[in-house]
Formats: structure tokens, C-alpha cells, sequence
């Protein structure tokens, strides 16, 4: 058998180090300094340059970066890509063993470094040259060997790095990130990108959902509504009640107007006040006639904030067209389950 590992001599709860909030607010406040410098000294000539050139772009916008810039151009390219924009993010290793052979005459490539002296893109860009692209070097230095070999350049002024040592990389790549994302906000602004083709591009996750989804869509209908009369008896619709799942009556009349709603709440409160005397009530005495209702055509989640909406919170919403006919219903619990 093998011999037992050598026990951890790890730190009792008694020598834990503490975060000092002070310490902690000061981190916050400088890194504010450290941003607000990037903000007040942008040349907005360069951004405005840059940004027209990625607007008019004829073929795909390509993003590179090595390290923690090349996290943030990753991160840039797939934002681009959720606006409907054509682009990718390309390893500079990758490239310089196949990956540049997808680069064409058409296409932008930006380039991320805070040095702009970085080893791995210096190789790169001849070769990005040969094919033709467009190269736009983006750093916190101004001269570096990036921007003497590149087509164009945009700085992005650095006071310092948060780091004590001035050293890690977390304002820098914060400012990166700003810039790229507000850049990305601007061309999904002159592009004219419509709420309804923002969705489309996000069909599976809750944003698309919030924004394709309608109340028709989610709601239940026909056999599934616990419907009743106003005359019906509070005790012959129990089971009504119960089974449906949507914890309320739905009261029509004879041509599936809606008349009000009856809830399981309603009937505790009903049993409290009457005691015996439930048994005689009618649905129609003791129901809601001026409930919360929804069109189908009305946003699903529209329905969901109307739900929440003061002065107290619903669990579910009739389904009316403009004559005021019951067509469905839609629940909190139908909302949630179908991920808004």
C-alpha cells in the first residue's frame, strides 16, 4: 500500500487574512481614476476613424491579441458577430500555421496590444499585409513597433495599471473592453439594428426569448382553461379548480366573455368569512369582475412585468381578444418554465 500523503497545514479560520474596506474602496476609487484618465484624454478623432472603417467594412472584421488582450478581442469579435456583424476572432499562432490562409483583400484586422510590442502579432502582421487586409493596431503606447507597421492605429491613453507594481494587466484590459463594446453599441446604431433583429440573433437564450416570445405563444388554451359559469355552484367547481393547474376559475358567459376570475386564494378567503355557507355561494357572487388581463399578441414578457406590477402580484393573466372573449391563459409558473 502506498504511504498517506503528508497532512495540509492549512491556515486555521483565526489566521485568515481580512480584507481591510478601506483598502478595498481605495482599489475602487483609483481604478475610477484610472478610467476616467482613459475617458477625458480618447482622441475621438482616431475612434471615430476606426469606427467608420469597421462600419464600411466589405468583407469580415478579424480581432487578434495575445494573453489577456486576446481575451478581450475574442470577446469584441463575438459581440460584432451577436449584431449581426461579420466577424472572428484569429489566433496569432494559429495564423502563422494555416489560419492566415482566411484572411482576403476585403477584410479588417485588428490587432490588440497594450505594448504594441508584442512578439506574436509583430510576426503576424507582413504576413496579414500579404494577403491584403486592412491592419488597425490598437494600444496604450503610442510609438511601438505595431503602429509603424500597421495601416492605421488608435491609442488608448493608460495613467497606470491598478497593479501596485503597475504591472498586471486589469485597467489596461479594462479599457480595452470599454472601448471595444461602446465601439460595438455605435455600429449596431448606424447599422439601424432593429429590437427584432437583435432577437433573432439570440433565439435560444432568455434575451431572444424576451424578445421573440409572445403571449400567444406560452399561454394555455382551449380544454387546458379552468372555465366555469357565474352561476355555478363555488363547490361544484373544485375539482375545476384544482386541476388545471393555474390555481384560479375563469368565469364566462355563454359566448366566452370574460366575467372575472376566482382564485384558490379566494376560496380560503371565502370559507374563512362563510364557513357553511360556501356551499349555497355561486362563483359569480364572490369572484374578481376586474382582474388583470393580457392580449395574446402582447409581449411575453410584458405579461411577466404586469404580473409584478403593484399594487400585489399575480400569479397568471386571462388571454382576451379586443371583444373580450377568453382565448387562454398565461401563469408565472408558464413564463418561468419556458425560460423568461
Amino acid at each position: 500500500m502506498g504511504s498517506l500523503p503528508p497532512s495540509l497545514d492549512l491556515p486555521s479560520p483565526s489566521k485568515q487574512a481580512l480584507i481591510d474596506p478601506d483598502s478595498l474602496l481605495s482599489l475602487f476609487k483609483s481604478q475610477q481614476k484610472y478610467l476616467n484618465f482613459f475617458f477625458q484624454n480618447l482622441d475621438l478623432s482616431q475612434t471615430l476613424a476606426f469606427t467608420q472603417t469597421l462600419l464600411n467594412a466589405k468583407g469580415t472584421i478579424y480581432f487578434s491579441g495575445v494573453g489577456k488582450s486576446g481575451f478581450v478581442a475574442r470577446k469584441i469579435s463575438q459581440t460584432l458577430v451577436s449584431l449581426g456583424i461579420r466577424s472572428s476572432f484569429l489566433s496569432p499562432l494559429d495564423a502563422l500555421h494555416g489560419d492566415i490562409g482566411i484572411l482576403s483583400p476585403l477584410d479588417v484586422l485588428v490587432l490588440f496590444s497594450k505594448s504594441g510590442n508584442t512578439e506574436e502579432l509583430l510576426r503576424l502582421v507582413p504576413c496579414a499585409k500579404a494577403k491584403g487586409a486592412y491592419l488597425i493596431a490598437v494600444t496604450s503606447t503610442e510609438a511601438n513597433g505595431l503602429v509603424g507597421l500597421c495601416d492605421s492605429k488608435v491609442f488608448l491613453p493608460l495613467e497606470r495599471e491598478l497593479c501596485p507594481f503597475d504591472l498586471a494587466p486589469v485597467t489596461s484590459t479594462a479599457i480595452q473592453m470599454v472601448f471595444g463594446d461602446t465601439v460595438a453599441i455605435a455600429l449596431m446604431a448606424a447599422r439601424n439594428l432593429t429590437k427584432d433583429e437583435y432577437a433573432a440573433n439570440h433565439p435560444a437564450g432568455r434575451i431572444g426569448k424576451s424578445l421573440i416570445f409572445k403571449v400567444k405563444d406560452v399561454m394555455k388554451k382551449q380544454e387546458e382553461l379552468p372555465v366555469c359559469k357565474e352561476g355555478d355552484l363555488i363547490m361544484d367547481q373544485l375539482v375545476e379548480l384544482t386541476s388545471k393547474g393555474c390555481g384560479c376559475l375563469l368565469v364566462i358567459d355563454d359566448q366566452y366573455h370574460l366575467i372575472g376570475t376566482f382564485t384558490d386564494g379566494d376560496l380560503r378567503r371565502t370559507l374563512k368569512a362563510s364557513g357553511e355557507g360556501i356551499f349555497k355561494l355561486t362563483v359569480g357572487q364572490m369572484c374578481n369582475r376586474n382582474p388583470r388581463t393580457i392580449s395574446p399578441d402582447a409581449m411575453a414578457v410584458e405579461a411577466m412585468q404586469k404580473m409584478e406590477s403593484p399594487p400585489s402580484p399575480v400569479q397568471f393573466l386571462p388571454v382576451i381578444d379586443q371583444q373580450n372573449i377568453l382565448i387562454g391563459i398565461v401563469t408565472l409558473h408558464g413564463l418561468v418554465s419556458a425560460g423568461l
